[in-house]
């Protein structure tokens, strides 16, 4: 499979919140990011009840509760100053090197 150079403005370690959805106003950690499937999978985010066959390692079975991905458009990155949602911008730092930024308050999100 080709590697994919889409730019997204969610990566792995962000603290994002959700802004549409079932889980609307949920904030969580990004644990995994999609970007094929332009999906993320939150910590806590989207949970979904997926029931377990007995096996040999699992006599039992049972149901196990384990978060679904999510939409990336449903999702906003944290601004790491205020705390609120915010859009996510790029610019050049002093090196030169390109750098997301939180638009609200123009500061720089380091990837967690």
């Amino acid at each position: 499979m080709a590697t994919s150079t889409v730019k997204l403005h969610v990566r792995k370690g962000d603290t994002v919140k959700v802004i549409s959805g079932n889980s609307k106003g949920k904030t969580g950690k990004v644990l995994e990011v999609q970007p094929g499937k332009y999906r993320a999978i939150v910590e806590g985010v989207n949970v979904v009840s997926k029931h377990i066959k007995p096996s040999a390692s699992n006599p039992n079975g049972g149901i196990d509760k384990t978060e679904a991905s999510i939409h990336l458009s449903n999702l906003m990155v944290v601004d790491p100053s205020s705390g609120e949602a915010s859009r996510v911008g790029r610019k050049a730092d002093d090196k030169g090197k390109l750098v997301r930024y939180a638009k609200k308050s123009g500061e720089v999100i380091n990837n967690g």
